[in-house]
């Protein structure tokens, strides 16, 4: 390997892993916004955060890696453009695609890591991250009593507290009803002041109880003697134990999420699209046969009578040809049936739909484990010649061309997926689209570079446009 190509490489590396970390710490910040209430204020450990980070980090490379390649292809080509280490290249007689080779094979090999990566890693963190989040948003709220307030946190009881004081943990005025009794009667239990704690493994949380009074209604004591008791016992001191293992996170089966679509790799999603398939075979021509009996004869065998019956032609209406007296109750009866057939049809639709956004899914999924490979190599064709055509480096306009490229990457991707969903684009179509309307982008792009074409050189703009004038004058 040329002198020149490590140059060109590790021009390259430190932008692209800079770049890459920058992403990814913006999406993972998208992620924390977006879930801080599911994950603020229930008590979790530090690693079940860090872990639920990490998970969502391995989903967030689809959109990072394009995204990264297209920047620092921008700036390290920018970067050699403005320090006048292309025109030195070119002046060794080397040219801009030359230049560009070392650098695509690189890209070539991080693509195809990405696809591996896509169809190997990334459903199993996708499978990791779904279970993972499901089990924090259904995790229940922390126990956290608010004053004057019914809190029914707890299963089976009801609590409410006038005043409390947090710094010394303590609860006044205190009011329980508890439903855990199995007369259907409640108990209530009312006291002074009390302490709230957790026993040392969690699974206890202990309400001591001072100065309080507690108040019971039981059922007779026989099946003849239909009185209620009611009892009232005072106490100075007592302890309210309450289960607090449910509201303790417990970690869903990960299997239970493997046949979601967005979590299995390529194997799995041909095996579930074509399951998929054949129950939606199997759903139409039980449909067919369904709407077919509508209109069948019932109580004559279709088919198998020899004897022979002339055929009716009907000049006029058909409903001319009926007897009068029956007219009514013929029209009404095929309205009844046209009407049947009409509601056992748009119900099976509804099921078909559904059925076919499934399939639908499982092609665009696979689909998707190839375009992320190929949308690599198409940006880096767009930013390395953008690059070696404005001649700028640093984080300043290199970032708002290559955000503006991946937008309308990211919105052409968008748009087609929401296309092929509603049946406007075939999934092949839909998922290459993007690299379809950008590859002639890139190839111009490259071209217009190799030839030190002034694309973007305001300069030039405005010395054309003046010499037009000067010719009109």
């Amino acid at each position: 390997m040329k002198k020149i190509h490590l140059l060109i490489i590790n021009a390259f590396i430190r932008p692209f892993i800079v770049t890459f970390l920058v992403v990814m710490f913006i999406l993972l910040m998208f992620f924390l916004f977006k879930y801080a209430d599911d994950i603020i204020g229930k008590g979790f450990e530090w690693y079940v955060i860090l872990e639920l980070m990490f998970y969502s980090s391995a989903t967030n490379v689809a959109m990072a890696l394009p995204l990264s390649i297209l920047l620092s292809s921008i700036m390290t080509f920018g970067s050699l453009g403005e320090n006048y280490e292309l025109v030195a290249i070119k002046s060794a007689g080397i040219s801009l695609r030359t230049a560009m080779i070392p650098l695509f094979i690189l890209i070539l090999a991080i693509s195809v890591s990405s696809f591996f990566f896509s169809d190997y890693i990334l459903p199993k963190a996708t499978q990791k991250y779904g279970s993972l989040l499901y089990d924090v948003r259904n995790k229940k709220l922390s126990f956290l009593i608010k004053e004057g307030v019914f809190n029914t946190s707890i299963p089976n009881y009801a609590i409410k507290i006038d005043r409390k004081d947090e710094k010394a943990d303590s609860l006044f005025g205190i009011m329980i009803y508890d439903h855990s009794v199995n007369n259907g009667i409640s108990r209530i239990i009312m006291a002074e002041k009390g302490k709230m704690y957790k026993t040392d493994d969690g699974n206890y949380l202990i309400l001591k109880l001072i100065n309080g009074i507690r108040y019971e209604e039981s059922n007779g004591r026989s099946g003849y003697d239909p009185r209620q008791v009611f009892s009232r016992m005072r106490f100075a001191e007592t302890e309210q134990n309450f289960d607090f293992s449910s509201f303790q996170m417990s970690r869903s089966n990960e299997e239970s999420f493997a046949n979601v679509t967005e979590m299995l790799n390529l194997k799995g999603l041909e095996k579930k699209r074509d399951s998929l398939t054949k129950e939606l075979d199997s759903v139409v021509k039980a449909n067919k046969v369904n709407v077919e009996s509508y209109y069948k004869q019932t109580t004559i065998a279709k088919g198998y009578s020899k004897i022979p019956s002339k055929t009716i032609e009907f000049k006029d209406n058909i409903i001319t040809e009926l007897p009068k007296n029956q007219r009514f109750a013929i029209a009404q009866n095929a309205y009844q049936q046209a009407s049947s057939v009409r509601q056992v049809v748009l119900n099976q639709l509804t099921d078909f739909d559904l059925r076919m956004k499934d399939i639908l899914k499982t092609k665009i999924e696979y689909q998707r484990k190839y375009t992320l490979s190929v949308s690599c190599l198409v940006l880096f064709f767009i930013g390395a010649p953008l690059g070696a055509i404005i001649r700028k480096g640093g984080l300043g306009l290199p970032v708002v061309i290559s955000v503006l490229f991946f937008l309308i990457y990211h919105i052409i991707i968008t748009v087609s997926e929401k296309s092929i969903m509603d049946g406007g684009l075939s999934v092949g179509l839909g998922m290459w689209l993007a690299a379809i309307i950008l590859s002639p982008v890139g190839a111009f792009l490259t071209y217009k570079a190799s030839v030190d074409s002034a694309l973007f050189d305001i300069d030039y703009y405005k010395q054309l446009i003046v010499s037009k004038f000067k010719k009109k004058d």
